[in-house]
Formats: C-alpha cells, structure tokens, sequence
C-alpha cells in the first residue's frame, strides 16, 4: 500500500515507536497511584516525555504541558474551559470541526461568534480579523494549518492583533506539531493544542495541550488525581488539574518514541523531505487536465505538506476508491471535518482528494500517485 493520508494519522510509524510501546507494555503501571516500581517507573516516563514536549514547543516548564487523549479533547479543554456567556470569540472558515462545533455549543449558551472569511485559495482576510475585535472579545482561535489546503497561516499577524487587543490566542496544531518549529514564547501563543499521532508520530490516543503560565482552564474533565484524595475538588494546579483520571502511560511512552525520532532525524531535515515530495507531487498533477488543486501555491507561501484536489465532475469518495481499489493509494476524501474551508473553496457538495505525504514516503511512490491521477483524470 502507498499512504497518502498523513494528515488523519502518520504510517508508518518509526521504530522507536513501537519499541517504546512494547517496552512500556512490559513495565510500566498505573502513573501516581502506588509507591511500587510500576507505577513509579510510569510516572517517570510521563514526566520524561513532558519534558520532551515542553523543549520542542519552548514551554517555561514542563508543568504547563497536560496529556491529553487527542487534539479534539485539548481544543474543548481550551474552548470550554475559557469562554462564557458574555464573551466574544473569533475563529475563521478555515477551521476544523474540533473548534467550530464547540464554539457553536457555546453560541447557545450566549457566546458570541465571529468567523472570519477566507477566499477561493483558502487564505484568511487578516484585515477582517482586525476589524472584528470589540471590547467583549477574549480569544482568537486559529488553526496553525489547514488540514484541507495546507496553506499556513499567519500566526506572527494573529499573535499581533491578539496581543495589541489582549486577547487569548489559542492555537489548533494538529496538522503542524513535529512539523513546523513552534515557539509558544516566542510566538506569543496562550493555549497550544495538539496530537501525538501525527507530526509526533506518536500513537493514537495521544495529545496535549500547553497552557501559559497566568492563564486559566477550567478542566473538562474531573476526577481521580492520585494526590488529594479527600479533597471535594479536582486538584488546580497544573498539569494535575487537566489530566484527571488513569494517565495513557503506554501510549505516552510511544510519543516520546516518536520525539525521539524526530530529535534524531531533525525537524528540518524532515519538513524538506516532505515539502520537496509534496512540491514533486503537485509538479506533476497540476498540468493534467481535469484536474483542480486547492490552496495557496503563490511564491513565498507557507504550507505542510498537503494536497488537495479534484478531477472533473467526479465525486471525491469515487476518486479516493479508485484509488484505493485500483492503485493501492490511500488518501482521504470527503469533507475532511471543515465544512466551511470547503464553502470557501466551492467543494461542498462533493468535497476534496487530500494526498498528505510523510517523511516515510518516496519518490516513486509520489510518480505512482501522480500517474494513478493522470490515468483517472484521462478515463473522464
């Protein structure tokens, strides 16, 4: 099989993966609850690769790095944990499902929603944003990257329009943690939420979230803490007060073999692989006729290594089988949980082909994808 599909979940995952797993399977225990060498061992692994986290992303300290089960649970962490009746948000169109669906819970519950625009190549109006800040907004929620288009945004202009106004800047990094270099300090992020099974090449069922010193999250969750016991609340400090209940000792250990890797390779070495695939790719398929490819291409862009794109009238589901049945290609089609990425680029009745590559990927398979496209596109 030749996988394209990196932006749902990376695979192959590396060695290191799967040996930290197999070995975390053999030792580890219940993380803080129990003075026995298993549970020990487990907490010292988590710490580990706490600290793991909080040096890739330049956290202040470690603690401010809680595990949880995938982005989607840190990004309703964040969202819920923040904003209430009164507040007023701003996210965009290029957004995942992750922040849209829990900023419309709380649009019922008298959060105030803005979506700022993006245009026919998926490019977000900075110049909307701007304008849309009032005096009861508290937060920008933006995606680092589309998971559709690829395209990177601005966060240098978000951070500026955050920071001049005093809001929160709470970033979705799902399609660039492990990727892309991430600052939090630097980069004036508040919140950073992101997986551990896809840049990290961690396992799923892996994930986290950064909160910066001085801010509150309200915990989503509460529960077993395995300190404080008779307490009738969940702990408040950071990390314990967003990690309630059994830590994901073995997957966590899988992570920081993903890190691990990525330490080893170099997170540059491995983005130049990738972006000079991606570019390979897109040499070879936009030329053909009846084929369209979404997203910002322009000189001096920024973007992970994602395609989309559709071939004539085809259905995108009918595309991605071929592929699949006839090629042994596996991409995703469909809608990609951004419904409004794909107003915006005029996809949404029949959706998009994503090809998202990997460091794992070739040359050869990217020219065997390129031509299954051809052949597809010339059967039209």
């Amino acid at each position: 099989m030749i996988y394209m599909d990196n932006a749902a979940t990376s695979f192959p995952k590396p060695p290191e993966t799967e040996q930290a797993m197999m070995e975390a399977v053999r030792t580890l225990g219940n993380a803080g609850r129990g003075a026995h060498g298993t549970s020990l061992a487990a907490g010292r692994k988590i710490c580990q690769v706490r600290e793991m986290l909080a040096e890739m992303f330049h956290a202040e300290d470690s603690s401010r790095i809680a595990f949880t089960q995938n982005t989607t649970q840190a990004l309703n962490t964040a969202i819920l944990g923040t904003l209430g009746p009164g507040d007023h948000v701003i996210t965009t169109m290029c957004d995942h499902n992750s922040v849209l669906r829990p900023l419309y819970l709380l649009e019922k519950q008298g959060v105030a929603l803005t979506i700022i625009p993006a245009d026919s190549k998926g490019r977000i109006d900075y110049d909307a944003m701007r304008k849309a800040v009032r005096s009861e907004t508290k937060a920008i929620v933006v995606t680092h990257a589309s998971n559709l288009t690829g395209n990177v945004t601005d966060l240098k202009t978000v951070a500026e329009i955050a920071e001049y106004n005093g809001l929160l800047l709470i970033v979705d990094a799902a399609q660039t943690a492990g990727i892309l270099p991430i600052d939090v300090q630097k980069m004036g992020i508040d919140i950073l939420c992101f997986p551990g099974h896809k840049g990290l090449l961690g396992p799923q069922g892996t994930g986290g979230i950064y909160v910066r010193p001085g801010v509150t999250v309200r915990p989503l969750m509460v529960g077993g803490s395995g300190v404080k016991s008779f307490d009738h609340e969940h702990p408040q400090n950071m990390p314990a007060s967003l990690e309630a209940g059994t830590m994901n000792a073995h997957g966590i250990a899988g992570l920081g073999g993903g890190i691990s890797f990525i330490r080893k390779t170099g997170m540059e070495n491995i983005r130049r692989r990738e972006d000079l695939l991606a570019w390979r790719f897109l040499e070879q398929i936009r030329e053909i006729n009846e084929v369209t490819v979404y997203g910002d291409f322009s000189d001096g862009s920024d973007r992970v290594a994602t395609i989309a794109l559709n071939i004539g009238d085809m259905d995108s589901g009918e595309v991605a089988e071929r592929l699949a049945e006839e090629y042994d290609i596996a991409v995703r089609a469909g809608a990609h949980c951004a419904p409004l990425m794909h107003k915006a680029l005029g996809t949404g009745e029949r959706g998009a082909v994503r090809f998202s590559f990997s460091y794992f990927n070739t040359e050869d398979e990217i020219n065997r994808a390129s031509q299954a496209v051809r052949e597809i596109a010339e059967d039209q």
